[in-house]
């Protein structure tokens, strides 16, 4: 028989080789989990370097928009400040100045009714007769006094005024031509006694024309009044009847 120590002897090298082969690769398997274990800090770095980033990025959007809503905050608090007063007033009214110097002008519009009604009693009782004729020229100088301070008035932003210093105009220009009509009567009563009879005075054409004037007058004063007592109650100014102008 051949003998076997060689034999066994390479067999039993072979099997030391094959152990020293397979024990040569555990340790190369050792060091991939040492390498994946070294590579976990890593990767919780990347995370958490990115969750410190997105967090960064979102206080940065939010700050962005709190920001923007600061600014308007106080562009809107000064555009309208609290308890700012408006600073638009409203205009005055230019008519109710020009009412006032018509309720002056109107103020003095009677002041010779009396006289005029009390000289025409003394013509016809054939009294006084000079003293009526001065109080009769006296009164028509008085309305045409009225008529020329009428004129010198600004009027243009009265309700109807042009309706309203026609009807006075008329009224006060009638008045004045009745007056020197029972001027001229008392003058005829006294120098022709055939007029004043008896103690009673007749009427002439001169009375006639008086008292056609007054008509015109009367009826020129009733629409002058209606037209300013609408202003008079607008301004609160006085009223007037038609016999007061």
């Amino acid at each position: 028989m051949p003998p076997q120590a060689p034999g066994g002897y390479q067999s039993g090298l072979q099997g030391l080789q094959g152990r020293a082969e397979q024990d040569g690769p555990p340790p190369q398997q050792d060091e991939a989990p040492r390498r994946r274990g070294a590579h976990v800090p890593l990767i919780a770095a990347v995370v958490v370097g990115c969750a410190v980033i997105g967090l960064g990025a979102g206080a940065l959007m939010s700050g962005g928009d709190d920001s923007g809503k600061d600014d308007k905050q106080p562009v809107a608090a000064q555009s309208s400040p609290a308890g700012a007063e408006p600073t638009a007033k409203a205009a005055p009214d230019p008519a109710k100045p020009q009412a006032e110097a018509l309720d002056k002008l109107l103020a003095d519009s009677n002041n010779s009714r009396a006289a005029v009604i009390s000289a025409v009693e003394k013509i016809k009782s054939c009294k006084e007769l000079d003293q009526a004729n001065t109080d009769l020229k006296g009164a028509a100088q008085q309305r045409r006094d009225l008529v020329t301070r009428l004129e010198g008035l600004t009027v243009d932003k009265l309700p109807q005024h042009a309706e309203l210093t026609a009807s006075l105009n008329r009224a006060w220009k009638a008045s004045a031509a009745a007056d020197e009509h029972y001027a001229t009567w008392a003058r005829q009563a006294k120098k022709n006694k055939s007029v004043c009879k008896g103690g009673q005075a007749r009427s002439t054409n001169e009375t006639a024309k008086a008292n056609q004037q007054s008509g015109v007058a009367t009826q020129a004063k009733r629409e002058a009044s209606k037209l300013w007592n609408a202003i008079a109650v607008k301004y609160g100014l006085t009223k007037h009847t038609y016999v007061e102008l």
